[in-house]
């Protein structure tokens, strides 16, 4: 209370002293050059500010939606970088809400997206600045993507799919729906035939899970995994897991062993 009366009590002694234009055009000075003050503003009237890091390899436009973002209410930029190895552990650390990436054209994209699953998947992933490509953007579903972004998006687009996303939307474009929609279609018809472990096994597997069925083919321990692929032992235990489960495996042996008979050459 005692600051709410100082605070009123300088307001009304600068309005009488330089007017109350002056005090008007410094407020909206020190709203809008501080880049935390806009998402205060709005963690005060609305109760939540999306903490939002960004990843994009071009230096320049990091900077331009580092600035964009800063004049949105609501929305906090936590972090800004291009890729590295061990950029899903720093994302997860960061506690942020949404990830804003660039790029899924390089397998670190695809791993830092696999790794995320099982690192934070409370984290929304949105993309940016991709290509009209059916397969690209089935492959960021099945990877967990939340939105999906073409080249052409607009600035007003990136920050309503980052909004849309936290609201519980999945953001894709309109051209793109129907291959989702012919993919699932296709999954249903195939279901009775899952029972063949070549379907269920070698045409499913991810990236990082052949990385990681290689290293387990070599005999390495989780530990030993977790270092070589710069990831934490939780990540890679809960890897293996999945991979058991999705082979209908009883142990991360008898999981290498299936993946063998369907066809996929492991380096032991």
């Amino acid at each position: 209370m005692i600051k709410s009366l100082t605070k009123l009590k300088y307001s009304s002694y600068y309005s009488r002293a330089f007017g109350v234009g002056a005090v008007r055009s410094y407020l909206y000075f020190v709203r809008h050059s501080c880049p935390g003050c806009a998402c205060m503003e709005a963690t005060n009237n609305q109760g939540s500010c999306v903490q939002l890091y960004l990843i994009a390899e071009n230096r320049l436009l990091r900077e331009s939606l580092v600035r964009l973002f800063q004049k949105r209410a609501g929305i906090s930029v936590v972090a800004e970088r291009r890729f590295c190895d061990a950029a899903a552990q720093q994302v997860a650390r960061s506690q942020c809400d949404v990830l804003l990436l660039d790029s899924l054209a390089t397998s670190a994209a695809l791993d830092l997206l696999e790794d995320m699953r099982e690192e934070a998947p409370q984290i929304k992933v949105v993309l940016f600045g991709m290509d009209e490509n059916a397969g690209g953007f089935l492959q960021a579903v099945h990877l967990g993507v939340r939105g999906y972004l073409l080249k052409d998006a607009s600035s007003a687009e990136v920050i309503a799919a980052v909004e849309g996303v936290m609201r519980g939307e999945a953001i894709c474009p309109p051209q793109l729906c129907a291959s989702l929609f012919d993919f699932v279609t296709q999954e249903l018809r195939r279901k009775p035939r899952l029972a063949d472990h070549e379907v269920r096994t070698a045409l499913r597997l991810t990236h990082r899970q052949r990385q990681l069925l290689n290293l387990v083919a070599k005999g390495f321990t989780n530990k030993e995994i977790a270092l070589n692929l710069n990831l934490s032992e939780f990540t890679v235990k809960n890897h293996i897991s999945r991979i058991m489960k999705q082979v209908d495996a009883a142990s991360r042996y008898e999981a290498i062993e299936l993946v063998r008979a369907s066809g996929l050459r492991l380096n032991a």
